[in-house]
C-alpha cells in the first residue's frame, strides 16, 4: 500500500526555499519555516543559521493553528483579539501548539482545497507572513490570506520593549 500526503516533499522544499530566498532578499532576521500537510503532519522544515531555538515551535504552531481553525493565523489574531479567553482555550485544547499571530498561511490547490500550511518565524510576524504568502504564490498555489499586509515593511523588532 502506498500512502500519499496532500503535499509532497518536493513541493515543501520549493516552498521553504522560496520563503528563505525572500527573507534574504528583504534582509530579514534568520528565519525558520515549517511546512505541514492538510492533516497537520510536518512534511519538512528548515532553519537558517542564527535562528533561535524556539523558532521551529513557533513556525509549526502558526501553521498548525491555521490548519486547525481553517483560517490564516493573521485572521485568527484579528477575529480573536477581543476574545482572549477563547484564545487561551484554543492553546489549552491544542496542547500549546496554537500560535495566533501572523505567519501561518494556508495553501490551496487549483481546486480550492487546502493541501497544507506554511509557518514562518524569525522576524516580525508581519514579515514572516509576507515570506509565506509570496512563497505559496510563486510556487503556483493560492495562499490564504491572498493579500499581503500592506504595512509588513513598517513592522520592526528593533527598539521594541
Amino acid at each position: 500500500m502506498k500512502l500519499v500526503s496532500s503535499l509532497s516533499l518536493a513541493t515543501a522544499e520549493k516552498l521553504m526555499d522560496a520563503v528563505l530566498k525572500t527573507g534574504r532578499k528583504e534582509q530579514m532576521k534568520p528565519l525558520t519555516v515549517a511546512v505541514l500537510d492538510s492533516g497537520g503532519r510536518l512534511v519538512a522544515m528548515k532553519s537558517e543559521d542564527g535562528s533561535g531555538l524556539l523558532r521551529f515551535d513557533i513556525a509549526y504552531g502558526k501553521a498548525w493553528g491555521a490548519l486547525g481553525m481553517g483560517l490564516s493565523s493573521r485572521t485568527i489574531r484579528d477575529y480573536l483579539a477581543a476574545r482572549p479567553s477563547f484564545q487561551t482555550s484554543l492553546a489549552v485544547a491544542s496542547d500549546g501548539r496554537f500560535i495566533p499571530v501572523p505567519g501561518g498561511v494556508l495553501i490551496e490547490n487549483s481546486d480550492g482545497m487546502v493541501i497544507g500550511a506554511v509557518g514562518v518565524s524569525g522576524d516580525t510576524s508581519e514579515k514572516d507572513e509576507y515570506c509565506a504568502v509570496l512563497a505559496i504564490q510563486v510556487t503556483g498555489y493560492t495562499s490564504k490570506p491572498a493579500d499581503i499586509d500592506p504595512n509588513w515593511q513598517a513592522s520592526s523588532l528593533s527598539d521594541q520593549h
